[in-house]
């Protein structure tokens, strides 16, 4: 027979969405992000018209990216979406964010288009990719040779000071006490990026809801006991 005082209740965590915050007070800077950031406030003293962003899988570009697009009133759009019959609209305001570069997944003679717009019409292009694109093997010689007169500005993965702190802010905007004891274990026990971050804060946050406990270190090693997945952003 089960006894039923040593089941602790549970209840279904509802699927809220906690949009990330893109604005500027809520970017943390760090050395690992200190020059990219520098080149978004650097705006319109760039070193061309074209900047490609580049880092591993969360470091910060998209959020740099929003931050200059508010700046520079600049559109965004996905690589994959590039095509030649959209470039007029999506460069009307003189300013585009391109994301998540990558070789063999955009549209080359539409990127080739692209540049060539920038540099006809004054179009200020930040691109954000993965690898600089001088490393990029395009089979259009025109664009290769477009892409190695493409400034690079690098970021690195967060280091555990930026990892403390984006950790921290996580919790409090989900108005979660924590102390270092909890953030000193999450920094040993995840991957360096802020997606993981995000996912970690997320998962601790529905599992607390569930079980009705608080978010400490102990919780936190009894829900992450398992190996954690990886993550993308």
């Amino acid at each position: 027979m089960t006894n039923s005082t040593s089941a602790r209740p549970r209840q279904l965590a509802l699927a809220l969405a906690h949009a990330e915050n893109f604005a500027r007070e809520d970017f943390l800077a760090s050395a690992s992000n200190q020059a990219a950031l520098r080149l978004i406030e650097q705006w319109p003293d760039w070193p061309g018209r074209v900047v490609a962003m580049i880092g591993p899988a969360g470091a910060g570009k998209s959020h740099l990216a929003a931050i200059w697009a508010a700046e520079a009133g600049a559109r965004s759009m996905g690589a994959r979406t590039l095509e030649e019959a959209s470039l007029p609209t999506a460069v009307a305001t003189g300013a585009l964010v391109v994301e998540d570069l990558a070789p063999g997944e955009f549209d080359e003679r539409s990127l080739f288009h692209l540049l060539n717009m920038a540099r006809e019409q004054d179009v200020a292009l930040l691109l954000t990719a993965r690898t600089a694109p001088v490393t990029w093997p395009v089979g259009l010689a025109d664009l290769a040779s477009r892409l190695r007169a493409v400034p690079a500005i690098s970021l690195a993965p967060p280091d555990e000071a930026l990892l403390r702190a984006v950790l921290v802010k996580l919790f409090a905007d989900r108005q979660l006490d924590v102390d270092e004891a909890l953030i000193g274990f999450l920094v040993a026990r995840i991957e360096r990026s802020l997606a993981a971050a995000r996912a970690v804060v997320d998962r601790l946050d529905r599992e607390a809801l569930v079980q009705h406990r608080p978010v400490t270190r102990a919780f936190a090693a009894e829900v992450l006991s398992g190996p954690l997945p990886a993550t993308e952003t």
